[in-house]
């Protein structure tokens, strides 16, 4: 099994910068894909980015401003967020997903950004 615990959210004002980090422990050697996704109030969680063997996949919406990138040797994965917007506002989680398809999602961080 895969444990994800992610950090780094929290209140910025609109145009900050934030870093999220995501920790795996457990059976990471299984992991084929992490990801970001994001869920506002009232609204359904909703991808944000992707990487899988060095290939990235982004939102539309955040594209140009994010950046998702993983460090192996310390088994997490980052999501560098620029120019942050108020529609930004959501709980954030981490995503795995292992060579069955299986998932595993973190806790969840809130990001709230001011305008």
């Amino acid at each position: 099994q895969v444990q994800l615990v992610e950090s780094g959210g929290g209140l910025v004002q609109a145009g900050e910068p934030l870093r999220l980090s995501c920790a795996a422990s457990g059976s990471t050697f299984s992991i084929k894909a992490m990801g970001w996704y994001r869920q506002a109030p009232g609204k359904q969680r909703e991808l944000v980015a992707t990487i899988s063997s060095g290939s990235t996949n982004y939102a539309d919406s955040v594209k140009g401003r994010f950046t998702i990138s993983r460090d192996n040797a310390k088994n997490t994965v980052y999501l560098q967020m620029n120019s942050l917007k108020p529609e930004d506002t959501a709980v954030y989680y981490c995503n795995a997903r292992n060579w069955y398809n299986q998932e595993t999602w973190g806790q969840g961080t809130q990001v709230t950004v001011s305008s």
